[in-house]
């Protein structure tokens, strides 16, 4: 069931080793197929060298296994919780990347200084707050998705892809499993970027903001015209 869907989700956590985004089995990638409202995730703790596409966990939204011998990962019901409040997106990806987390467990923003960051992400990377000892104690994977959700109440999930948990760190989102890595990808070289600019420039001030939108939105708005032209 979902072979197709099953190969993607290999791939796109079989490249978060190629990007050095993931030191031993620190990250996960998960597509959904919505006709079915079926989730595919990674095993739970297995090395990405020996994964197959067999191996990938076939869940429903209630977090059941409909196909799959392996523990799903156990960051599953963070995935499940942002399915279902994101409407528009087709995977998701979590990492313990270095410098994005660097920024996580510093629990600050990651700024938009550039037109790097803009080009990706409509402004500063947010970061949530800390999950109550109540929120860890019970359903704490769940509860990591509910604040990722609160934290982008007023947000633009689409705009801005990603976000950086309080203390613990990145998760992103996208249309594809792909394109949820890629956008981990970003993330953690804006991350680094942030960081060599905050240390050359402790004063740093934020990009402007007509250079942001005109740089988000000539690749991302009604008009833009970065790339070509879709057949």
């Amino acid at each position: 069931m979902l072979e197709e869907l099953k190969e993607k989700v290999l791939k796109a956590n079989q490249s978060l080793v190629e990007y050095g985004l993931v030191t031993l089995t620190w990250g996960n990638v998960s597509g959904i197929d919505r006709k079915s409202g079926l989730v595919v995730i990674k095993p739970s703790g297995v090395d990405y060298s020996l994964m197959k596409a067999a191996d990938m966990v076939l869940v429903n939204l209630d977090g059941k296994i409909v196909e799959g011998t392996l523990r799903p990962s156990s960051d599953l019901p963070t995935h499940i919780e942002l399915y279902k409040a994101f409407k528009e997106i087709g995977g998701i990806t979590h990492s313990h990347s270095e410098n994005a987390t660097s920024f996580a467990q510093a629990c600050i923003e990651i700024p938009c200084f550039g037109t790097t960051h803009a080009d990706h992400f409509n402004g500063s990377v947010p970061v949530t707050r800390f999950l109550t000892k109540e929120e860890v104690n019970e359903n704490y994977e769940l509860n990591t998705g509910k604040i990722i959700i609160e934290r982008f109440k007023n947000l633009d999930y689409e705009a801005i892809p990603g976000v950086l948990v309080a203390g613990h760190a990145p998760f992103t989102w996208g249309k594809n499993p792909d394109d949820s890595v890629k956008n981990n990808l970003v993330l953690e070289r804006v991350a680094r970027m942030a960081l060599n600019s905050l240390a050359l420039n402790s004063n740093l001030s934020d990009l402007p903001e007509y250079i942001l939108e005109k740089h988000y939105k000539r690749k991302h708005g009604p008009d833009a015209y970065y790339g070509q032209h879709k057949k």
